[in-house]
């Protein structure tokens, strides 16, 4: 298997993992209302789920390569603040059920999907 489709599908995986995550706080949110920090009145978790949504769809199409990065880059930027927050005790981020904070498991997710899909754009444009 070539090295440009192994990470495609790494990269799946690693949205399919996110868009679990993210799914079930958003759903959380919506009957509880008590799934996961509000930005204004928006939650947190919709927004990471957007996030996930539209570049899983830019990578599956295999274009809009902007709109992959700018929304893995936002929500990278979103859970690394959450993270800080959280690791100074100022916020208070989901937790899963054996106590990891999900703002570090998202920082991890989005880091690794914007690292991978650059080494994927390189690879692939090294041919």
């Amino acid at each position: 298997m070539k090295a440009s489709t192994t990470l495609f599908w790494v990269i799946n995986i690693l949205f399919l993992i996110g868009l679990f995550g993210a799914g079930s706080l958003v759903i959380t949110e919506f009957t509880t209302g008590d799934g996961c920090p509000k930005f204004g009145a928006v939650p947190a978790c919709l927004i990471i789920l957007i996030c996930f949504i539209l570049p899983f769809i830019s990578h599956l199409l295999k274009k809009w390569n902007l709109i992959y990065f700018l929304f893995t880059g936002i929500a990278a930027l979103i859970a690394l603040v959450a993270s800080v927050m959280q690791f100074i005790g100022n916020a208070e981020c989901p937790k899963t059920d054996s106590g990891i904070p999900m703002c570090y498991i998202s920082l991890l997710i989005f880091t690794s999907l914007i690292i991978l899909k650059k080494i994927q754009l390189q690879y692939h444009n090294s041919k």
